[in-house]
């Protein structure tokens, strides 16, 4: 858990195409891309190009706007809602390279870019959708709806238009959009300057090491690589060791030396909290802000506003869910603490030392040696047969060609943003194009942390569109020549994120509105939780497992020993994301004036994880507060717990396909007809139930987080 989907700013109602659009200045972005399926032409791209292209773009989508509102026509599905699914097209176009970049290859030159054009976008999408007679026109063919004779995909489109504009204020008196207009600008700038601050922050707390002896029990290309990263930084001779997003280190279950462990665990959850990288007063900002805005839509607070609009449809209902699951995951953790703690004492007994208090940064460490005395293995066994190519072209790409027939052919003549980007064209089993997938696979330090998918070109038939989606993942890069081996959580990643890119490979809609992954936060996370399974599929397992230098396969009692440990540690790994996910919640269920201030924003989170099940300690949250980048700048706000939701759906899907044959066409070609082909082009429970028979079931998720007898126990 914990990756996501690449945001687009709220900045305007341009929606995703890539069609024509008159050029008024010599700009890549002033007219449809002319390489394979729309590709950007990122070698003619320079950042430069950004903020004149920013300028002229959102020109012409007030100019496309002002004549749909001035139109002296009566207002007609087409010459209204086509018509505004039909504008900003050179907007979408710059946009959807730029806040890809700001992401995953960014510039000071860029971030200056985004400072300045954040509230300018606020302030875009405002005055479009704050238009009154643009409104008026919606709201007439809303009341007319039923009578217009529209098919269901063109009725759903005029049915969310109207949604997006009451949400974003239309109904409001002159002077309450006013002072929504500076909100959204304020906001828009407080996330910007959050993203960007953390990306700092998580470079300056990077850990500088002097000596080869502090890093016993890393694998040779993980010192290797921070061998590498250190050079790059001009520190020859030390060791550096970056920091990724969560709070968790992945370095901590390796590395023997316990003061280091503890440096690094420090140098995470402090990190951004004070000095000049500091996020904790535009944390207070963004809240406060957030429930001022709420209460002027007509909201008691944020996370009631934004969960009207998912699946969950309340925050009475995510509080059901989450105070259902955390009980059960803690009693797990708990039991999972006092075994590793046993471990620390029969250790400290036998090298006649003082035994010392289970801490967090010794979690990971000491998990491992419990596993590995269970099911006897370890990482540095397992992990010559996760190479990073054979992962992808023989475990995630064979899994998809299995389940849906798709092939993959990699394209070394297109043009990238950075040398590492591989780029591969996807094809249907009949051999028509489906689109482009690029996979950048290695951090940098100007890439954001963690694993998310974007969408550089979504698929419209309206335009005629087919989708361009890339993977972004922040595996260590080893020196030229060494292999790219991965932890099996690395892998799993992997084939979380492919399949966040299948939904917006298959997709199939008219509208670009609803095209691939824009849907509800708690169901985007679904097809890719689902899409997980395959990565401990024994059949698919089989067939990438293999010695990076023998090719032989992963021995079978060896590839039995991480099939019956994938339920390992899931008490702490499920109250970890409990807790980020029920302080989200804490952070938005708040109403206006009663937000904290920047000097009580850590008290308000020690005093909610307090309220975690006892785990606040041992188990840390995921994120905390001044790094948690994906509530205070990714879109998901108010939304975290979505990971969770999504997962039950995951679960049952997963149920389902095990007990309908596995890894078979059939399963595919239905899920990817019902469910991954829709978007967001109809309601996605209906799509579920539709699916799958009937509502989702938890059961199933307990069961694969070996936690269904706790929860019987509760």
């Amino acid at each position: 858990m914990g990756c996501d989907v690449g945001t687009k700013p709220n900045s305007s109602i341009a929606t995703p195409t890539a069609a024509t659009s008159p050029a008024t200045a010599p700009s890549p972005f002033a007219q449809i891309s002319s390489l394979p399926y729309n590709l950007p032409p990122f070698d003619k791209i320079k950042d430069s190009d950004f903020a004149p292209a920013f300028e002229q773009a959102m020109a012409q989508q007030r100019q496309e706007a002002a004549a749909i509102a001035k139109n002296p026509a009566a207002p007609t599905f087409d010459n209204t809602i086509v018509a505004l699914e039909r504008s900003g097209q050179m907007l979408t176009r710059v946009s959807d390279v730029f806040f890809n970049l700001t992401g995953s290859n960014t510039s000071p030159a860029l971030d200056q870019v985004q400072q300045d054009v954040a509230p300018k976008l606020a302030a875009q999408n405002d005055a479009i959708l704050l238009d009154p007679a643009l409104f008026a026109r919606v709201d007439q063919l809303y009341q007319q709806r039923a009578g217009l004779g529209l098919d269901p995909e063109s009725l759903r489109l005029l049915e969310r238009y109207h949604v997006k504009f009451v949400r974003a204020g239309a109904r409001l008196s002159s002077a309450d959009k006013d002072r929504l207009r500076a909100l959204n600008q304020q906001i828009s700038s407080l996330t910007t300057q959050f993203q960007q601050t953390l990306l700092k922050a998580n470079n300056n707390g990077a850990l500088v090491v002097d000596r080869l002896a502090d890093l016993d029990g890393l694998p040779p290309e993980r010192i290797a690589a921070a061998a590498q990263a250190a050079k790059s930084r001009n520190l020859e001779g030390k060791w550096v060791i970056p920091l990724q997003n969560t709070t968790d280190q992945a370095v901590l279950a390796q590395l023997k030396n316990r003061q280091l462990r503890e440096r690094i665990y420090k140098a995470s959850i402090t990190r951004a909290d004070g000095g000049s990288d500091d996020n904790v007063a535009s944390v207070a900002q963004i809240v406060k802000l957030r429930a001022e805005r709420a209460t002027l839509l007509g909201y008691p607070n944020h996370a009631a506003y934004v969960l009207e609009d998912e699946t969950a449809g309340t925050p009475a209902a995510v509080n059901r869910m989450l105070a259902q699951l955390a009980p059960a995951a803690a009693a797990n953790a708990h039991k999972e603490a006092a075994e590793i703690q046993k471990l620390i004492d029969r250790q400290a007994k036998a090298a006649h030392t003082k035994p010392f208090k289970l801490q967090p940064w010794d979690w990971a460490f000491y998990a491992e040696q419990v596993r590995k005395a269970r099911y006897n293995f370890d990482e540095t066994q397992v992990k010559p047969y996760f190479e990073l190519n054979h992962v992808l072209k023989d475990g995630v790409f064979y899994a998809a060609h299995e389940l849906y027939g798709v092939t993959f052919k990699e394209r070394s003549d297109l043009p990238v943003y950075q040398q590492d980007v591989r780029v591969f064209e996807v094809s249907n089993a009949d051999g028509s194009p489906l689109g482009l997938y690029l996979f950048d696979g290695f951090a940098r330090d100007n890439k954001q942390g963690g694993a998310w998918m974007n969408s550089y070109v979504y698929q419209s038939l309206l335009f005629g569109t087919k989708p361009v989606v890339s993977n972004n993942i922040n595996i260590p890069k080893p020196p030229a020549g060494k292999p790219v081996l991965l932890t099996f959580d690395e892998v799993n990643t992997i084939f979380h994120e492919f399949g966040h890119a299948l939904h917006g490979l298959f997709s199939n809609v008219q509208y670009p509105m609803f095209a691939g992954t824009q849907v509800p936060e708690d169901f985007v996370e679904y097809p890719s939780q689902f899409n997980e399974m395959w990565s401990h599929n024994p059949q698919v397992l089989a067939h990438y497992a293999k010695h990076y230098k023998t090719g032989k396969p992963m021995p079978r009692a060896l590839m039995e020993k991480v099939l019956a440990a994938h339920k390992f540690n899931a008490g702490f790994e499920t109250s970890e994301y409990l807790a980020a996910a029920i302080l989200d919640q804490a952070w938005h269920q708040l109403p206006a004036g009663q937000t904290p201030s920047a000097t009580e924003v850590m008290d308000f989170e020690a005093q909610t994880l307090q309220k975690t099940g006892g785990e606040g300690y041992v188990v840390p949250p995921r994120y905390h507060t001044q790094y948690f980048q994906h509530i205070f700048a990714s879109g998901y706000s108010a939304g975290y717990y979505a990971y969770i939701w999504s997962d039950v759906l995951a679960k049952d899907t997963e149920h389902w396909v095990n007990t309908h044959g596995g890894l078979k066409r059939a399963n595919g070609d239905l899920l990817r007809a019902k469910i991954l082909s829709r978007g967001f082009s109809e309601d996605p429970s209906a799509l579920f139930k539709d699916f799958y028979g009937r509502g989702p079931d938890v059961g199933p998720l307990l069961e694969a987080r070996g936690m269904a007898q706790t929860a019987k126990t509760q």
